[in-house]
């Protein structure tokens, strides 16, 4: 599988990004990091993830 097309748990995307879960759970939950639930579980694509990563190095706000 491609590793851009990879789905990321909350878990994943916490260790990926070095910061802590309630963390990431608090910014997919308000639509910061786009995210899409399968029954009551986040998970996040990792294509759209680095999007994120990119609008953060050119110094955009993550917007909610």
């Amino acid at each position: 599988m491609d590793q851009d097309h990879e789905i990321m748990t909350v878990a994943q995307v916490a260790k990926y990004l070095q910061i802590s879960e309630i963390t990431t759970y608090k910014l997919v939950n308000e639509g910061a990091i786009p995210g899409f639930k399968i029954g009551r579980h986040w998970r996040v694509k990792k294509e759209d993830l680095q999007e994120v990563i990119e609008k953060l190095k050119r110094g955009e706000r993550l917007s909610y």
